[in-house]
C-alpha cells in the first residue's frame, strides 16, 4: 500500500536543497533563450497573506515551465519598502521605521520561502536601503541634468496639526485621517518630474502592447487624456482677459458664466481687496481636492462682479464666478458654463439662478429653455445656435475653430488630461531628494561622490512633521559651489519612484551605478509582468515613463518596460464586523461605525456568529478582497503547516480562471490536499503493474495531448485549464490497467505537475532514481502523432432530435456509419413502425435519421 506524503518534510527538505544550490539564480553570461518573470513586489507591512500567495504562483509556475523548455528565468524578488504605513507604526507603536520594515522583511521572506517559489534570492533588494535608492539619486540627477527635473510652488492638502501634507485619499471629508483637522490647501515648493514631455509617446505606445489586457490599455488612455479642443480668452469687464481651453467649443452658445479657480490670478487680486473673496477663497481651501471629489460637493461660486465678452457676440456679457469646482491644477484654472450640458454646470446654474440654454438636441426639440436637472450630454445636432444650427456636434466644433483661428480670437490646440509627476514628499521614510539649497547659489546637486545622501536613523515623532526638518546635523551642510553654510532639501521622493525602476535593477546590479546598460537590455523588457489591476494607470504609467525618460537621455535603449502584463483576480473572503459607538472629531456628535474582526476573532455557534473575546453578536457583510483594514485576510502559514505548500498552491491554481477573483474557502484547500494524496498514491505506486505488459494507445494518446495542452494553458497563464487537465489524466491513469503506458503516463505526470505543486514533484523524482532535480529536468516531449484523433464521438438523432452517441473509428465510411445507426436499440424504438424518408450524415459528426 502506498505511504501518505509527508507535505512539511518534503517542503523543508526541497526547499533547503533549492536554496543551497541557488538552483534559481540567473545567468548574466547564459546562451540559452532569456525570460524575466515578475510579479509586483510587496510593500513589507508585516505578514504575506493569500491574495499575495496567489500572485506569486502564478508567476511561479510561469517561471518554473519556461526553465523546463530550455530558457534561462530571471525570476526576482524584493521590497517597496519606504513610504508611509511605516512612519505610521513609528508614531502609534513607538518602534522605528527602519527597524519595523526590516523585521517585517524578514518575517514575509520566511513565508515566502515555505511556499517554495522559484526566486532568484541573490538580486533580492530593499527600496529602503542605500545600496537601492543611492543609484535612484543619481538616476534623478541624471534627469536633473537633462531638463527633466524642476521644481515650482504648487497646491498641496496641508494638515495644520500634524504639520505635514496629505495624500488626496487622507482627506476625508475635507479632515485629515489621523488629526481630524481642517485641511488646508496651500501652496509649497515641490518637485517634477516633466512626464507631460513624454504623453504623446506614452499614449502612442500602448497600440504597441499586444499582450496587455485592453481595460488596462484604455485606463492608461484615459488618465493621459489627449483632447483636441480650442484655447482663447474672454476679454473682462475690466480690460484684463482669462483664458479657458474647452473641448466642446460647440457648445459656446449655450454659455451662462466663466468660472476660474480659488487660487487663479483674478480670483487672487480679488481676495486682496475684497473680504468676503477672501473668505470664500479660504472655505474653497477646505473643501475637495480631487476632481472625483469636486464633482459631488455642493457647487459654490462668488460673484466677482465681472463681466465677460462672449467671443461670437460682443453685446453678449458673462458673469464671472470663483467657484470651488475649478481647479488650478487642470486647464488653465478657468472654465465657461454650458448648463444644459454639463452635469456640473447645470448644479450650478440652478443653484445661482442662472440662465440654461439647450444648444445640442437629440430629435427636433427646439425650445431653448432646458427643463429637468439633469444634463444632456450625449450626442445630437446643434440648435438655437445661430449659424451652427442643424450641424452635428463634430462639424460644429470645427467650424467655431476655423472662425476662431480666422477671427484671431482663439486657436485649435491638442492638450492631455496628464499632468507633470508631483515627486515631492513632505515626510521623513523615503528616498532623500539630493539637493542643497543655498542662498547665494540656489538649487544644487549634490556633489556625485557624496552619494548616497543616506537617511538618518537617529529621528524622532515626537513632534509633528516631517523629522528631517528638525534634525540640523543631518540637513545643515556646506554648499558644493560656493562653501557657504546650506540646507539640504529635506523632501524625499514619492515611493512611486522607487517602483519605476526596480526592475532595471533586479537585471542588473553593479555596485558603481544604477545598471549596466549592456546587462539590463539583455533581459528587459519583462516578458510577463503580473500584479494588480489597482496599479494599472500609476505605478505602470510612471514605470513606461522613466525607461523613456532613461532612452532620451542615452542610457537605455528600452521604451516599454514590460512586454507583457496580467492583471491576477483578488482573493477575496467573507467580512465580519459588529458595531460600535465613537465620539466625532467635535467631541459631541456620537458615530456609529464598524469594528472589523478577522476570521480567527469570531466562533459560529448556536446558528449565530460571535465574536470570541466578547461574546458580542457579529455581522457577516460582503465577500471582499482580502484587506488589512478589514481583516478579512487568511494567513498562509497555519494552512501551510497543515495541508502544505502544494496544496495551497493548487488551490490558488485550480479554482478560478486567473483573471476573476477567487473566494478562499476551507472546503476547496481540503480538496487540494486530498489531489496532493491522489499523486502520492500514484507516484508512490509506480513499480507496481509491470513494465512489460501490452501498451494502451488510448492513455498514450491522453499523456500526450495533455503533455501539449498544458503547454499553451500555462503560455496562456490558464492555469485552472492545466489544472483541469491534469485532474482529467489523473483519472484516466487510476483507471487504467497495468501497462507499460500506464508507468509512463505516471513518470511523466511527475514532471507535468512540477511546475505547480513542484515538492512532491521532486520527491516523486528522487524516489524513483532519477537524476538531479526535477526543477532542472525538461518539459516531456510530444508525439506528434498522438495528438490526432482516431476516434469522433457521432450523435445520432431522430428527426433532428438527440437519441444516443456511438464512438466510431474517425473517417468511417457514410453507409457504415448510417448502418450503425439504423441497427441502434435507441434510434430503433424512436422510429418504431416507421419508415425513414430520408437518412442525413454528416462525416464524423452526426446521422439524422428522417421519418
Amino acid at each position: 500500500m502506498a505511504s501518505r506524503f509527508n507535505a512539511l518534510k518534503a517542503d523543508a527538505s526541497w526547499q533547503k536543497v533549492w536554496d543551497e544550490s541557488r538552483t534559481f539564480a540567473a545567468r548574466d553570461d547564459s546562451p540559452k533563450p532569456r525570460s524575466y518573470v515578475l510579479e509586483m513586489f510587496p510593500y513589507p507591512s508585516g505578514r504575506i497573506h493569500m491574495g499575495h500567495v496567489r500572485n506569486y504562483t502564478m508567476g511561479d509556475v510561469l517561471a518554473r515551465y519556461r526553465r523546463m523548455i530550455g530558457h534561462e528565468v530571471l525570476h526576482p524578488m524584493g521590497w517597496d519598502a519606504f513610504g508611509m504605513p511605516a512612519e505610521n507604526a513609528a508614531m502609534e507603536k513607538g518602534v522605528h521605521p527602519g527597524a519595523w520594515t526590516r523585521a517585517n522583511i524578514e518575517t514575509m521572506k520566511a513565508q515566502l520561502k515555505r511556499l517554495g517559489f522559484a526566486l532568484d534570492w541573490t538580486r533580492e533588494l530593499a527600496t529602503c536601503e542605500p545600496d537601492y535608492y543611492g543609484h535612484e539619486q543619481a538616476l534623478f540627477l541624471d534627469l536633473f541634468k537633462a531638463g527633466l527635473v524642476y521644481r515650482k510652488e504648487s497646491a498641496v492638502n496641508w494638515d495644520p496639526v500634524d504639520m505635514t501634507v496629505l495624500a488626496n485619499e487622507q482627506v476625508i471629508d475635507g479632515r485629515g485621517w489621523r488629526s481630524g483637522a481642517l485641511v488646508e490647501r496651500r501652496k509649497l515648493s515641490q518637485w517634477f518630474l516633466k512626464i507631460t514631455d513624454f504623453a504623446d509617446d506614452l499614449l502612442n505606445g500602448l497600440g504597441a502592447l499586444e499582450h496587455w489586457p485592453d481595460k488596462v490599455k484604455l485606463m492608461q488612455e484615459n488618465w493621459i487624456g489627449r483632447s483636441q479642443g480650442l484655447t482663447f480668452s474672454f476679454k473682462l469687464s475690466d480690460g484684463d482677459k482669462v483664458d479657458v481651453f474647452t473641448t466642446r467649443p460647440d457648445t459656446m452658445f449655450g454659455s451662462a458664466f466663466v468660472a476660474v479657480a480659488a487660487d487663479h490670478p483674478i480670483a487672487r487680486a480679488l481676495a486682496d481687496r475684497n473680504p468676503d473673496a477672501a473668505a470664500f477663497i479660504e472655505l474653497c481651501k477646505r473643501g475637495g481636492t480631487t476632481a472625483a471629489e469636486l464633482e459631488t460637493q455642493e457647487k459654490l461660486g462668488f460673484d466677482t462682479g465681472l463681466t465677460a465678452t462672449h467671443p461670437l457676440d460682443p453685446a453678449w456679457q458673462l458673469p464671472v464666478y470663483i467657484a470651488n469646482f475649478v481647479l488650478m491644477e487642470y486647464g488653465t484654472g478657468a472654465v465657461f458654463g454650458v448648463p444644459a450640458h454639463d452635469q456640473r454646470d447645470l448644479d450650478f446654474a440652478r443653484k445661482y439662478g442662472l440662465p440654461v440654454k439647450r444648444v445640442v438636441s437629440e430629435g427636433e426639440i427646439e425650445d431653448p429653455v432646458f427643463v429637468g436637472n439633469e444634463a444632456y450630454g450625449g450626442p445630437g445636432v446643434l440648435v438655437n445656435s445661430h449659424f451652427l444650427d442643424g450641424m452635428d456636434i463634430e462639424d460644429a466644433k470645427r467650424t467655431v475653430i476655423s472662425r476662431a483661428e480666422g477671427e484671431g480670437w482663439g486657436t485649435g490646440s491638442t492638450v492631455f488630461r496628464l499632468r507633470d509627476w508631483g515627486v515631492s514628499r513632505q515626510r521623513y521614510w523615503g528616498t532623500p531628494i539630493p539637493i542643497i539649497h543655498c542662498d547665494t547659489c540656489g538649487v544644487v546637486p549634490v556633489p556625485r561622490d557624496q552619494l548616497p545622501v543616506v537617511l538618518p536613523e537617529d529621528v524622532s515623532f515626537d513632534v509633528p512633521g516631517n523629522p528631517l526638518d528638525r534634525h540640523t546635523a543631518w540637513n545643515t551642510v556646506d554648499c558644493p559651489s560656493c562653501g557657504a553654510t546650506a540646507r539640504r532639501e529635506t523632501d524625499t521622493l514619492d515611493t512611486f519612484v522607487n517602483s519605476s525602476w526596480y526592475f532595471i535593477r533586479f537585471a542588473s546590479q553593479p555596485e558603481g551605478k544604477p545598471f549596466d546598460r549592456a546587462v539590463a537590455e539583455q533581459w528587459l523588457p519583462v516578458g510577463q509582468y503580473i500584479g494588480g489591476v489597482e496599479h494599472a494607470i500609476l505605478h505602470l504609467l510612471y514605470a513606461r515613463f522613466w525607461t523613456r525618460a532613461l532612452k532620451h537621455i542615452g542610457q537605455l535603449d528600452v521604451a516599454e518596460p514590460f512586454a507583457g502584463l496580467f492583471t491576477q483576480g483578488m482573493v477575496t473572503h467573507e467580512t465580519y464586523s459588529r458595531t460600535i459607538e465613537t465620539l466625532g472629531t467635535d467631541g459631541v456628535d456620537v458615530i456609529h461605525k464598524p469594528l472589523w474582526l478577522g476570521p480567527d476573532d469570531i466562533e459560529r455557534r448556536d446558528g449565530g456568529v460571535f465574536e470570541i473575546a466578547t461574546g458580542e453578536a457579529v455581522t457577516i457583510g460582503r465577500v471582499e478582497k482580502m484587506s488589512k483594514s478589514k481583516k478579512n485576510t487568511v494567513d498562509p502559514e497555519p494552512i501551510v503547516d497543515q495541508y502544505g505548500a502544494d496544496a495551497v498552491r493548487w488551490f490558488m491554481l485550480s479554482d478560478s480562471p486567473p483573471e476573476r477573483d477567487l473566494p478562499w474557502s476551507e472546503s476547496g484547500i481540503e480538496g487540494s490536499w486530498r489531489f496532493v494524496q491522489r499523486l502520492w498514491r500514484l507516484f508512490d505506486g509506480a513499480t507496481e503493474g509491470g513494465e512489460g505488459a501490452s501498451k494502451d494507445a488510448a492513455l498514450d494518446r491522453k499523456l500526450h495531448q495533455t503533455i501539449a495542452g498544458i503547454a499553451v494553458d500555462i503560455d496562456a497563464l490558464s492555469f485552472n485549464k492545466a489544472v483541469a487537465k491534469l485532474y482529467a489524466l489523473v483519472n484516466e491513469i487510476e483507471r487504467a490497467a497495468p501497462s507499460a503506458s500506464r508507468s509512463a503516463a505516471i513518470a511523466t505526470l511527475m514532471r507535468l505537475v512540477a511546475p505547480m505543486a513542484p515538492h512532491i514533484a521532486e520527491e516523486a523524482w528522487a524516489a524513483a532514481g532519477n537524476d538531479g532535480l526535477i526543477a532542472d529536468a525538461p518539459w516531456p516531449e510530444v508525439d506528434p502523432a498522438l495528438l490526432v484523433e482516431d476516434e469522433v464521438t457521432i450523435a445520432l438523432q431522430v428527426n433532428g432530435k438527440l437519441r444516443d452517441t456511438v464512438t466510431m473509428a474517425k473517417g468511417t465510411a457514410k453507409d457504415v456509419m448510417e448502418a450503425l445507426a439504423l441497427a441502434n436499440p435507441n434510434v430503433q424504438r424512436s422510429i418504431g413502425d416507421a419508415t425513414p424518408k430520408k437518412i442525413i450524415v454528416v462525416p464524423d459528426r452526426l446521422v439524422n435519421v428522417v421519418a
